[in-house]
């Protein structure tokens, strides 16, 4: 593996996640300056928890709601952006290593896939 290629899937790999975080940042900015536009009211109580409704647990329910321009779906799919771009950075990673037969990194990215994979099925 030559140094010049070693530092173009570093700059690529740098460039997806400032890309991806900035991404996530304007959906959620968007989706909050929505939310203080649809919901002006009274102050909310915050001394009580109040869960967020069902349809916010589903990715589906999440692109139901940005489809409708429901602000807060709008912020989940913001959350959702953010949770995954370091998932596409390492799935990048694997296919980078690959490609550029580094066993080493291209193996350590492996297993960095498969805990990610099995802490969100799981979910713990």
């Amino acid at each position: 593996m030559s140094s010049q290629q070693n530092q173009r899937l570093e700059i690529a790999m740098g460039r997806m996640l400032q890309i991806g975080v900035t991404v996530a940042a304007l959906v959620v900015l968007l989706g909050g300056v929505l939310y203080l536009k649809q919901f002006s009211g009274p102050i909310p109580d915050y001394r009580q928890f109040h869960a967020a409704p069902g349809k916010y647990e589903t990715v589906h329910g999440i692109l139901v709601g940005v489809s409708s321009f429901d602000s807060q779906s709008l912020i989940e799919l913001g959350i959702l952006l953010l949770i995954a771009t370091p998932v596409c950075r390492v799935i990048f990673g694997v296919v980078g290593f690959s490609l550029l037969r580094d066993r080493l990194y291209a193996t350590v990215s492996v297993i960095v896939l498969i805990i990610l994979i099995l802490s969100f099925v799981t979910r713990r």
